[in-house]
C-alpha cells in the first residue's frame, strides 16, 4: 500500500524566517533613524521611531510634556524633518508615549499600633472642642477604631 501525500505541503523546505528577516531589518533601520531625529526633535527626550510607512511617522517618548511640544509644533519639526534624505516624503508626524518603568504595586498597609486608652481619651476630648463638624466627627471615629 502505497503512503498519502498531502498536496497542501509545499515541495521545498522554506526557512520559516522569511518574515522574521524583514522584520528585523525594519526595526534596524528604524533605529537608525531615530539617531538621526535625536538632534533635531526636543530635547532631553530620547525619541525613538516606532514606524515609519506613506509619509506618516510615529514616533514614541517618555516625556508627556515633550510629546505636547511635539504635537503642539508639528508642522515645525516636519519642515525640518523632511529636509533629510530619509524623510522626503514625510506629511504628518504621530507622537505616542512609551511607558518603560514597571507600575508601582502599592502594598497593604500593616496593622496600626494599638494606641492607649489616654491617647482615645484625648482624641474624643479634642472633638469635643473643635467648631467644624466633619472635622470633629473624624476624630471621633479615628478614636473608635484605635484599639
Amino acid at each position: 500500500m502505497s503512503q498519502p501525500t498531502n498536496i497542501f505541503q509545499s515541495k521545498q523546505k522554506q526557512a520559516r524566517t522569511g518574515h522574521l528577516n524583514q522584520l528585523v531589518h525594519q526595526v534596524g533601520y528604524w533605529q537608525k533613524l531615530s539617531q538621526q531625529i535625536q538632534p533635531i526633535l526636543p530635547q532631553p527626550e530620547n525619541w525613538q521611531i516606532a514606524c515609519y510607512q506613506h509619509g506618516v511617522l510615529i514616533i514614541t517618548g517618555e516625556n508627556q510634556a515633550m510629546i505636547s511640544q511635539l504635537g503642539y509644533l508639528q508642522q515645525h519639526y516636519v519642515a525640518q524633518l523632511a529636509l533629510l534624505p530619509a524623510f522626503k516624503d514625510l506629511q504628518k508626524i504621530q507622537v505616542r508615549l512609551r511607558i518603560t518603568k514597571e507600575p508601582v504595586i502599592i502594598q497593604p498597609q500593616q496593622e496600626a499600633h494599638p494606641v492607649s486608652i489616654e491617647t482615645q481619651q484625648m482624641l474624643q476630648g479634642a472633638a469635643e472642642f473643635i467648631n467644624d463638624s466633619k472635622l470633629s466627627q473624624a476624630m471621633r471615629r479615628l478614636a473608635s477604631v484605635i484599639k
